[in-house]
C-alpha cells in the first residue's frame, strides 16, 4: 500500500512552448492531457533538406529561433485546429495557417523549412555538444531521436524545483540561474531551507499536482547547450552548463509522464507519493 507524504511544495510557475524551440508563455492554469500540457510543442519547423526538426540545440544553424515570441490566435482550448503566430526579428507577426510563413521563417536561416502541426512517427534533431567536461560528447554534433509522434525532446513533462535553482546559484554565484533558462513546464517551490538536487530523489516516484493530475517521474533531465544561450536579459554563459555537469551529471530537473489528466494552476499543492 502506498502512502502520501505531507505536502511537499507548491506549483509556482507554469510554462508551455507552442512552437518547438521558440519562446514560451507563462500561464495561470492549464489542462494536462495524456501527452502533457495541452498546446505544448504543438508546432515545429522541419528542415526540408535534412528532414531534421529545427531546434536551438544546434545554435550555429538555428540559434535565432530561441528568442522569437509566440502567441495563440486560436488556442487548443478553443479549437481542434489551433493557430499560432510568431514574431520575426523585425517585429512582423506571421501565422501558422499562412502558407508563406514557413518561407519567411526559412529565409532567416537561409534554409527551406516546413511548419508542421502534427508529429511524425519518427523524428530527430541535431544537437551540438560544447567542449565541457562531464557531457556525453564534447565538441561534437549528434542526431537525437524524439519520442514517436511528438515534438518533445524526451518526455511530455519537465519540472524543476526551487531547491535545485538555489543550489546552483550557490555553486556558481556569477551565473543567473533563472528557471526560464531551463524551459521547464513546471517550477515547484520548496521550503527556503531545502537544498540539493531534490528531484533526483523523486525519480521512479509519483507526484500529485492539484486535485487530479498525477505524474510519474521517469528520469533526470540532461542539459544541453541551450542553457548557455542568451535569452532576453539573460547573457550567454557556458558556466551554467559547466556547473550542472560538474555537480549533477549535467542534469537539472526531471522528466515525467502523465498518469492521470486534469487541470493544474499556479499555487496548486504538490505531493510526492512514497511506495
Amino acid at each position: 500500500m502506498s502512502t502520501v507524504e505531507k505536502e511537499t511544495g507548491e506549483l509556482v510557475c507554469i510554462r508551455r512552448f507552442p512552437v518547438k524551440s521558440m519562446r514560451g508563455e507563462e500561464l495561470a492554469a492549464v489542462r494536462v492531457g495524456s501527452q502533457g500540457l495541452v498546446g505544448d510543442r504543438r508546432f515545429a519547423f522541419q528542415d526540408m533538406e535534412t528532414g531534421k526538426f529545427v531546434s536551438a540545440k544546434y545554435p550555429a544553424k538555428w540559434g535565432k529561433i530561441f528568442d522569437l515570441p509566440v502567441s495563440w490566435v486560436r488556442s487548443p482550448e478553443e479549437s481542434e485546429e489551433p493557430v499560432v503566430r510568431f514574431q520575426l526579428p523585425g517585429g512582423e507577426w506571421r501565422r501558422s495557417d499562412d502558407p508563406s510563413s514557413a518561407e519567411v521563417f526559412g529565409a532567416l536561416f537561409g534554409r527551406k523549412v516546413a511548419l508542421l502541426a502534427s508529429a511524425q512517427e519518427t523524428g530527430s534533431l541535431e544537437e551540438y555538444w560544447p567542449d565541457i567536461e562531464g557531457l556525453a560528447h564534447r565538441e561534437a554534433t549528434t542526431d537525437e531521436k524524439m519520442p514517436p509522434g511528438t515534438f518533445f525532446d524526451a518526455a511530455p513533462i519537465h519540472l524543476v524545483t526551487t531547491a535545485t535553482l538555489r543550489t546552483l546559484r550557490e555553486l556558481y554565484p556569477e551565473g543567473l540561474f533563472e528557471a526560464r533558462r531551463f524551459r521547464p513546464n513546471f517550477v515547484v517551490a520548496l521550503p527556503e531551507g531545502e537544498r540539493g538536487f531534490v528531484e533526483n530523489r523523486w525519480i521512479g516516484k509519483r507526484i500529485r499536482i492539484g486535485d487530479s493530475v498525477r505524474l510519474e517521474i521517469t528520469m533526470g533531465c540532461g542539459r544541453c547547450v541551450m542553457t548557455t544561450l542568451p535569452q532576453g536579459d539573460l547573457p550567454r554563459d557556458p558556466g551554467i552548463l559547466r556547473t550542472a555537469a560538474r555537480h549533477n551529471h549535467a542534469e537539472v530537473g526531471v522528466y515525467a509522464k502523465v498518469l492521470s489528466e486534469g487541470w493544474v494552476w499556479s499555487g496548486a499543492p504538490v505531493e510526492v507519493e512514497e511506495s
